[in-house]
């Protein structure tokens, strides 16, 4: 396990999150899971399996909250462990820089990123894993595959 600084009380009740989503954009961090070649070229995209907000079951990114007073890179490192387990040993810099910021909307015309529950906006990582890889916590699976097939249409 990761030693990061203690965020327990940065939990929010979920009447607490509920009130706030209704306000306020939340920050999220999405990360993307790559193993590269020595040479440093991406040659695997890891999806993850998961339960969608509407019920359905789709590919996905990791992804989560960032916490009151939680370092950016602390949050990664959580939520990678989270889904891809304790040995997963993702590749961040000291001071990561996103590679894109998503914006998600509830109303699903409004950008190509929808969450029926909130306005999010997420700094968007790529991230090398060197280690073992396996889902966790609500990920039903993980599958690497290249990035060609991770960007076309069968992927969902």
């Amino acid at each position: 396990m990761t030693d990061i600084t203690d965020v327990q009380s940065a939990w929010l009740t979920a009447e607490d999150l509920e009130q706030i989503r209704e306000r306020l954009p939340i920050v999220y961090v999405d990360a993307i899971p790559v193993r590269v070649d020595d040479a440093g070229r991406v040659t695997k995209i890891g999806l993850l399996l998961r339960g969608r907000p509407d019920g359905s079951i789709s590919r996905a990114v990791i992804s989560g909250r960032v916490l009151y007073g939680e370092r950016i890179r602390d949050a990664l490192l959580r939520h990678i462990e989270k889904d891809l387990g304790g040995v997963a040993l993702p590749q961040i810099p000291t001071n990561p820089a996103p590679f894109t910021v998503a914006e998600y909307f509830p109303d699903p015309d409004v950008s190509g990123f929808h969450d029926p529950r909130q306005h999010a906006v997420s700094l968007v990582y790529v991230v090398p894993v060197k280690g073992d890889c396996a889902p966790s916590q609500d990920a039903l699976d993980l599958v690497w595959l290249t990035p060609a097939e991770a960007i076309s249409q069968n992927v969902r």
